[in-house]
C-alpha cells in the first residue's frame, strides 16, 4: 500500500512508535509524537524503546504507555516475546517502526495492527502496508526528522514538528541549584573517536570562556575520565564535572537553560535541539548533510573550513582516523568557534 492509499479513511485511535536504538534516535523520534499530537489530540500514542532510555519519555504528556525492552545479554529474546505479546494485546491501529533491523521488523510484522509503516530497508518490510525509502544522501540535506515524518505523511502533510523533551517537577527541582549563575554546557565525548573534538581543543576553548560564566562538563559515567582530564588542564576556575552524576533527563534539563551548549555529532546535540538550547555543534569526520544537524533556533555548525577528500570517512565515525592526520578535527581553530558563537549564538567568549 502506498502512502496515498493509506488515507484518513482509516480511523486511527491507537498508535505505537518503535525506536529501540540509542539516545539520540529516541530524542529525534519525539518529533513524530509532537506531529501526531499536534493534529490528532485524541489519538493514543504508545512508544517502544530499549531499557535505559525510558527517562527521556517518562514525563512526556502525549505518551500514554512506554513499552520497555531489556536488550541486555540473556534478556533480549525473552523480552522480545513478552513485548510482542503486549503489542498484540494492545490492538494498535497503526504501528510506526522507525528502525531498519530484523527484531523491530518482527514487532511490526506480527503486531496485528491494521496499518504497519516502516522503512523499506527493514528485512521484514514486505509485511508492511506503508514502505518508505530511507536514504543517506549527503547532497539532499534532508534531516532525520523529515525522513521519519514520511512514515506518517498520510496523517499529516505539514512540516514535521521539532523534537521535544519534557521534564518532571522532580527533575527540574534537582537541577535548580546548578542554575543560579550563567553557565555553558560542554559534552566533550563521543562513542566514536573520529566524531570527538580532541580534548586539548576543548581545554583551549574553555580557557577563552568568560570567567563569570560557569562551565559544566556533561556526559555519562563513561565520560568522567575525559571530563576530569579537561577540567584539570583548563585555567577556567569555574569548570565543574557533572558527567556521571546526572541521569538522562537531568542532563537534558541542565542543557535546556544553558547560555550555549557545545557538542559533537552525538546524543547531547539532539538533547539541545529538543530543548531549543543555543547550540554550537562541532562536526569532525561526519557531515551535517547526513541529516543530524542542530534544530535549535540559535545554532551554529563548526567544521573544517577546507574540503577534505577523506571526509566523511563513514556514517557513524570510526575508532581512529584512517588517514592518521585527523585534520577534520585538529584543523578546526578555536578562533573560528569563538567568532561564530559570539556573533550568532551568545557572547560567552572573551574578545
Amino acid at each position: 500500500m502506498s502512502v496515498k492509499q493509506a488515507n484518513k479513511s482509516h480511523k486511527i485511535q491507537k498508535v505505537l512508535i518503535i525506536q529501540t536504538a540509542y539516545i539520540g534516535d529516541v530524542i529525534l523520534a519525539t518529533s513524530l509524537i509532537e506531529s501526531i499530537h499536534r493534529y490528532y489530540t485524541e489519538i493514543r500514542i504508545d512508544f517502544l524503546l530499549r531499557k535505559g532510555n525510558e527517562l527521556l519519555l517518562e514525563a512526556n504528556p502525549h505518551v500514554s504507555e512506554l513499552l520497555i525492552w531489556d536488550k541486555s545479554k540473556g534478556n533480549k529474546y525473552k523480552g522480545l516475546v513478552r513485548i510482542l505479546k503486549k503489542i498484540r494485546k494492545n490492538k494498535y491501529d497503526l504501528v510506526v517502526n522507525i528502525q531498519r533491523y530484523f527484531s523491530t521488523g518482527l514487532f511490526t510484522a506480527f503486531s496485528g495492527a491494521r496499518l504497519k509503516a516502516g522503512f523499506r530497508k527493514n528485512p521484514l518490510s514486505f509485511f508492511y502496508d506503508i514502505r518508505i525509502d530511507h536514504n543517506f544522501d549527503e547532497n539532499s540535506n534532508i534531516h532525520e526528522i523529515e525522513r521519519n515524518h514520511q512514515l506518517i505523511s498520510f496523517l499529516s502533510q505539514e512540516n514535521p514538528a521539532k523534537p521535544h523533551l519534557y521534564f518532571s517537577n522532580e527533575t527540574l527541582h534537582f537541577i535548580r541549584k546548578y542554575q543560579k549563575i550563567p553557565y555553558v554546557c560542554i559534552a566533550p565525548a563521543s562513542v566514536w573517536f573520529t566524531k570527538q573534538f580532541p580534548a586539548d581543543k576543548w581545554v583551549k576553548l574553555i580557557d577563552h570562556i568568560k570567567r563569570e560564566i560557569h562551565v559544566y562538563l556533561i556526559g555519562s559515567s563513561a565520560d568522567q575520565g575525559l571530563c576530569e582530564t579537561i577540567r584539570e588542564q583548563t585555567r577556567h576556575i569555574r569548570t565543574e564535572v557533572l558527567a556521571g552524576s546526572f541521569n538522562l533527563a537531568q542532563t537534558a534539563a541542565i542543557i535546556s537553560k544553558a547560555e550555549v551548549v557545545f557538542v559533537n555529532d552525538s546524543a547531547p546535540l539532539h538533547m539541545a535541539s529538543a530543548t531549543n538550547a543555543p547550540t554550537c555543534a562541532v562536526f569532525c569526520s561526519t557531515v551535517p548533510a547526513f541529516g543530524f544537524r542542530p534544530l535549535s533556533d540559535k545554532s551554529v555548525i563548526v567544521e573544517y573550513s577546507e574540503p577534505l577528500a577523506c571526509r566523511p570517512c563513514g556514517f557513524h565515525g570510526k575508532t581512529h582516523c584512517p588517514e592518521t592526520h585527523f585534520k577534520c578535527a585538529k584543523g578546526i581553530s578555536i578562533n573560528q568557534i569563538k567568532e561564530l558563537v559570539n556573533n550568532h549564538v551568545g557572547e560567552v567568549f572573551t574578545k
